[in-house]
């Protein structure tokens, strides 16, 4: 360690050798090495089904995917326009983006006003009602499955788009709620007195205030909203029948053409790679979401 130069009256400040800079690289290299190797042992799946998707009819089935690897000449993107031709799975595809987007924006903004006002409005029974959302955590959607069955063939709206946003709304607010709730109470309550005191009405707070300040979980909450939305299967198949999101398409697929890998691995990687573009758009708030009321 040297002191650098510095001004009259400033403490020095102390320059890391090329020494010590070697040796705390290499004290954190085998942590670094692991954590890439387990990142790539992560990856293989997704490389693999890639790799498979671009495989022809006539290869898919008798070649592995990493062969592609030493024969480039294999692979051909023929499969993806084999898909964006097949109706039943482009139609399943934009039927998964409407119900994912309406079953993701719908919750947050309902959970969003219920957060502010179990945060900050005081009316009576706010703290027992807040106990009953965070018993409704526990409740498995599988209890529900038979109920709302009835209760759509009841109200008609059974195999619909909008019967699917409405039950991944409905079991999705008690955990967005509870997030935005305890991220809303850490906004400090001197901003809302003095927008209080200018004026503003509980309205404005919200929109102007609340919404910006909160917006890391609030993309946090959509992140996961949206990936378990998209990523249904169990009530799909339980609520609908024509109406179909892409996971329901390639299991029918599956079901149907065993051996019919060259549709099903690219229709797989376009439904495992629209998820990965929405959480690598709204990573940089992730963290930041998830610890959200952790510390005051």
């Amino acid at each position: 360690m040297t002191a650098a130069t510095t001004d009259a009256g400033h403490a020095p400040v102390l320059e890391e050798s090329t020494a010590t800079k070697i040796l705390r690289v290499l004290g954190k290299a085998p942590i670094q090495i692991l954590l890439v190797f387990v990142g790539l042992l992560w990856l293989v799946p997704t490389i693999g089904l890639f790799l498979t998707s671009l495989f022809a009819a006539e290869d898919v089935n008798n070649l592995g995917w990493w062969q592609i690897l030493t024969k480039p000449s294999l692979a051909t993107f023929e499969n993806y326009q084999a898909i964006y031709h097949n109706e039943s799975i482009r139609s399943a595809i934009f039927t998964t983006i409407w119900i994912s987007v309406g079953g993701t924006v719908l919750p947050i903004v309902v959970a969003a006003l219920a957060g502010y006002a179990f945060a900050w409005l005081d009316f009576p029974g706010r703290d027992w009602l807040f106990l009953l959302v965070i018993a409704m955590l526990v409740v498995p959607l599988q209890m529900a499955l038979i109920p709302m069955f009835s209760l759509y063939s009841t109200l008609g709206i059974f195999d619909t788009k909008l019967s699917l946003i409405l039950f991944h709304t409905a079991f999705g607010l008690p955990f967005a709620i509870f997030l935005l709730r305890n991220f809303f109470i850490g906004i400090p309550k001197e901003l809302l007195e003095a927008a209080r005191i200018d004026g503003a009405s509980e309205l404005r707070i919200f929109v102007r205030l609340i919404l910006p300040l909160g917006l890391p979980a609030i993309a946090s909450l959509a992140i996961f909203q949206f990936l378990w939305t998209w990523n249904d299967l169990i009530v799909a198949l339980s609520l609908a029948r024509d109406t179909q999101p892409i996971t329901v398409a390639i299991f029918s697929q599956l079901r149907q053409f065993g051996s019919n890998l060259e549709l099903i691995a690219p229709a797989a990687f376009v439904s495992l790679a629209i998820p990965l573009a929405v959480f690598f758009a709204f990573q940089r708030y992730f963290v930041q979401g998830l610890l959200a009321g952790s510390v005051k």
